[in-house]
């Protein structure tokens, strides 16, 4: 139980509550305890009746007539205190269930874009979902279950003892080869269970991945290829359940098993004591009883079990999450209000899965209130050169500053709280459009979101939808085109209103037209503002302050646009190539 040593500090954080239980079901116990005793005695004075003459039916009968009341009594008020056992104990698990999917999903906005390239999103979301679900189970029914048990077992053994401790001796004789027996299996059900874990996030992520590019699916007509993997991945599930289920079935045999030897020990051992007039009869019937009150509580010792080990196996793949470090990490300088000047002194990026030098000792000067246009070949390094801004990975060397002060040394929410980022696939959520551009600014009102909307040439579309800018969009803004997705994102920045603009190749999918307005409105509200676009078209970056052209993670040219138009290179000839194509 190691991995599952992380949630003692929420055993900690609602102990109060958990040790009320544990009293409650301690008293819950008692209460059972008195039906056996009452019916052993009751059975013990009918026997002396019927052997002796010189006891009155009525008082025996008023004798049986109390036993029963309080029989029923205590009945009533043991099962009033389990319920209320069941309340307290199944609580508290409800509430570190929350406490603990809030903490690694925390955690998991922590961790930065290398941990996401390198996981896949159905493995995060069963690890947030399934293997909380498995934990939870450990701290809620496996925990109630488990100070259920030991209580009831102190409690009945100790009073057992005291009757009859050589009947006692004998009942418990079996316990031993219980303990060995769940030891053994217990191990076997923590291997199966990680594996059971582990296809699951396999089979959670291919099923994602399907859903998302089920456009790609159907217009390659691969739908039975897809099924025919899926149904591999399934059929690797099924046979891992199955060996997983196979194993947990041998508990409820083995238990009811041994206590079915436990009863024909009490039968066996108490009837020839009662024959040698060393017990009572009551007492006989009360240890058949207590044997019999132990059955549901040894027997459920094996699921106890088998949720522990499924819960350490569950709670071992949140850990190796929760243990990642964050490659980012958060700087103490506070800066509300940046100026904008951006500086990179001698930065290179190296991405290790992949082997790529993405930035390669790149020096450059922006400064603030400028406007960089950036162009180059696809892979030569202009999305990582923003990505670096945003401190999304930081330099495997070099330093990036930004108004002289080292971008490590800055807060992160104050960093990125100046800067509006537009990347090369932009992300809207399945909420309504309104809600999406208020993810700009959340308090935004309607005048500033229209606004920023007819900047953004999106507003004329938007309200052509039947619930205008309360029309819900799809999954990723599904329901919207390329060019749609890409303005709602750009008006989304404009709302936020920043002190720097990175866009990234976002007006890619928009006419030249519509791409001519959106420059002219980027123009007119980023005056004093820093302003980097990173474009293939040469229309978004020619009225730039300076262009650079990179290529594998260099600057090869540098100017404004009339300068690299009287140079001979990348930048000339891709401008004749975009004139040649819009002339056709």
């Amino acid at each position: 139980m190691k991995e599952l040593q992380y949630l003692n500090k929420y055993f900690y954080k609602y102990r109060i509550k958990l040790f009320l239980g544990f009293v409650i079901t301690v008293i819950a116990r008692i209460f059972s305890l008195f039906a056996p005793r009452l019916i052993g005695n009751s059975l013990t004075v009918v026997e002396n009746y019927l052997e002796s003459n010189n006891i009155d039916f009525e008082v025996v009968k008023n004798i049986l007539l109390t036993n029963i009341f309080i029989i029923i009594a205590t009945a009533l008020a043991s099962g009033f205190f389990t319920f209320l056992m069941r309340q307290t104990i199944i609580n508290v698990s409800r509430f570190i269930e929350y406490d603990l999917k809030n903490e690694i999903f925390w955690h998991y906005q922590k961790l930065t874009q290398r941990f996401y390239k390198n996981n896949r999103t159905g493995d995060l979301m069963n690890r947030i979902s399934e293997d909380v679900g498995k934990v939870r189970m450990y701290v809620g029914p496996a925990f109630m279950y488990s100070t259920n048990t030991i209580s009831l077992f102190v409690i009945v053994i100790s009073y057992m003892i005291t009757i009859a401790p050589t009947l006692t001796l004998y009942t418990l004789l079996p316990l031993p080869v219980l303990s060995f027996t769940i030891y053994k299996l217990s191990r076997i059900i923590n291997e199966k269970s990680t594996l059971v874990q582990e296809v699951l996030s396999k089979m959670s992520s291919y099923a994602q991945e399907s859903f998302s590019g089920i456009s790609v699916i159907k217009s390659y007509n691969l739908e039975s290829i897809m099924y025919s993997e899926f149904n591999k991945v399934a059929d690797e599930s099924y046979k891992k359940n199955m060996s997983l289920v196979k194993v947990q079935a041998w508990f409820f045999p083995l238990m009811i098993l041994l206590i079915g030897f436990s009863n024909l020990i009490v039968i066996f051992v108490g009837g020839k004591q009662y024959i040698n007039g060393e017990i009572e009869i009551g007492v006989l019937a009360e240890f058949i009883i207590y044997v019999n009150m132990l059955t549901w509580p040894v027997a459920v010792v094996g699921w106890i079990t088998s949720i522990v080990q499924q819960a350490e196996a569950s709670q071992k793949r949140i850990n190796k999450f929760l243990n990642e470090v964050p490659e980012i990490n958060n700087g103490k300088i506070q800066v509300n209000n940046l100026i904008g000047d951006i500086e990179f002194k001698n930065v290179s990026l190296f991405y290790p899965e992949t082997q790529i030098k993405s930035i390669n000792n790149l020096s450059i000067k922006i400064k603030a209130g400028t406007t960089l246009g950036v162009i180059g070949k696809v892979g030569s390094g202009k999305s990582s050169f923003l990505e670096l801004i945003t401190r999304f990975y930081d330099p495997t060397c070099g330093v990036i500053e930004i108004d002289g002060i080292n971008i490590k040394d800055l807060n992160l929410d104050k960093l990125r709280k100046n800067i509006g980022y537009v990347p090369q696939n932009p992300f809207l959520f399945s909420e309504s459009i309104k809600e999406n551009l208020q993810y700009g600014l959340k308090n935004a009102d309607d005048y500033k979101i229209i606004d920023a909307s007819r900047k953004a040439v999106i507003h004329e579309d938007i309200i052509n939808f039947k619930k205008g800018y309360k029309t819900i969009l799809g999954e990723r803004g599904i329901t919207l085109s390329g060019g749609q997705i890409q303005r709602v994102s750009i008006a989304r920045v404009f709302i936020k209103n920043p002190k720097i603009y990175l866009f990234d190749d976002c007006l890619s999918a928009v006419d030249n037209n519509t791409e001519e307005k959106i420059l002219k409105n980027l123009k007119s509200i980023s005056n004093n503002k820093t302003t980097i676009i990173v474009s293939h078209r040469i229309s978004s970056l020619k009225h730039a302050d300076q262009i650079i052209v990179f290529e594998n993670g260099k600057i090869v040219q540098q100017g404004k646009h009339i300068d690299l138009m009287g140079v001979t290179g990348y930048y000339k000839e891709l401008f004749e190539k975009q004139q040649a194509d819009q002339a056709k």
